[in-house]
């Protein structure tokens, strides 16, 4: 509540884009002042459950509307990159859902564009502005853990073939790994500060989206990292960083606001963080958005440029030895 407001507009009124207004509203000093969108009904109802001033009927009306200070993009993956730059081009910093871009090459295009035009950009990977992964973060670079070995994630949600058309779509560049994968992606550069060596297998489905894949990666000390994300079964989506010294445990959702567990080799409980809130998580990359734009940085603390790049980097990789291409790639 702290940061500085900001006054947003959405871009795709979707499920998560509720999300981010409920989080705005209700965690920050931050305001909706529009929405925008190719359903000029959506954008009204949109406005009307979150009390947003302005509904636009298209995404340039929004873009182009002087009271936005700046532009979270929600559309489904196939169009970050085309509204990022949108946004841009119009002058607006923006926010974008992960993952950030279809690939690296389209994530290079927006980073470019917002680096000629000064203005600040950033991926909205919600889980990486959390305190419990900065708790992870700190623990690790204090060397409580000795030397980490091992990173594993999981992210399984029951989303196919029942759920949302477009995980089905390869048009929409669906399928698990942009969606759910990125977390485990993006937890274990968090801890290792990169992934190489990325081995990947998956299983997709009959319009050729990746309905399962693992992933076997290594960081740059050597470390490994074992993760995996399916959208045909749920799981307790745990998370765990194993030292020589002592490990770390992410009860619940890892990427989720929750409790970390530091254990040590004999099972004995060293200490554990406990979050004070546990609601609207959107409510910390918003204001770390805030205060990024208001001191003038191009880039987010917790979600640096150079973060975006090696994640969709190892998501590219993974894609191409598992066989999912998008149209038009």
């Amino acid at each position: 509540m702290s940061a500085p407001p900001v006054r947003w507009g959405v871009l795709a009124p979707g499920g998560i884009a509720n999300q981010f207004a409920d989080a705005v509203r209700e965690g920050t000093a931050s305001t909706v002042v529009a929405v925008g969108s190719r359903s000029p009904a959506r954008a009204d109802e949109f406005a009307k459950r979150h009390d947003v001033a302005r509904a636009h009927g298209s995404y340039e009306g929004l873009v182009r509307d002087p009271d936005v200070e700046a532009v979270y993009v929600a559309s489904p993956h196939s169009g970050h990159h085309e509204h990022a730059l949108l946004a841009l081009r119009a002058g607006k910093p923006v926010l974008v859902e992960k993952a950030f871009t279809r690939s690296l090459g389209e994530a290079e295009e927006v980073l470019a564009e917002a680096e000629a035009g000064g203005l600040l950009a950033a991926e909205a990977m919600w889980s990486r502005y959390l305190p419990h992964y900065d708790v992870v973060r700190r623990t690790v670079e204090a060397g409580t853990l000795g030397e980490v070995v091992l990173v594993e994630a999981d992210h399984g949600q029951r989303l196919w073939p029942d759920g949302p058309a477009r995980l089905s779509q390869p048009e929409l560049a669906g399928g698990a790994l942009l969606d759910l994968g990125v977390y485990p992606i993006s937890f274990a550069d968090h801890v290792l500060g990169g992934l190489s060596e990325v081995a990947a297998r998956g299983m997709l489905s009959d319009l050729r989206v990746d309905v399962t894949t693992q992933i076997s990666a290594r960081g740059p000390s050597g470390a490994l990292a074992h993760l995996w994300c399916t959208m045909a079964a749920a799981t307790s989506c745990p998370a765990r960083v194993v030292g020589t010294a002592a490990r770390l445990e992410l009860e619940g959702r890892f990427y989720g606001p929750g409790r970390v567990r530091l254990i040590g080799p004999d099972e004995t409980l060293l200490d554990e963080y406990v979050p004070d809130v546990t609601t609207h998580g959107f409510r910390y990359e918003i204001a770390e958005f805030a205060r990024a734009l208001a001191t003038g940085r191009r880039e987010t603390w917790s979600m640096p440029w150079d973060a975006t790049r090696r994640v969709m980097a190892a998501m590219d990789e993974a894609r191409r030895q598992v066989g999912v291409v998008y149209p038009g790639e």
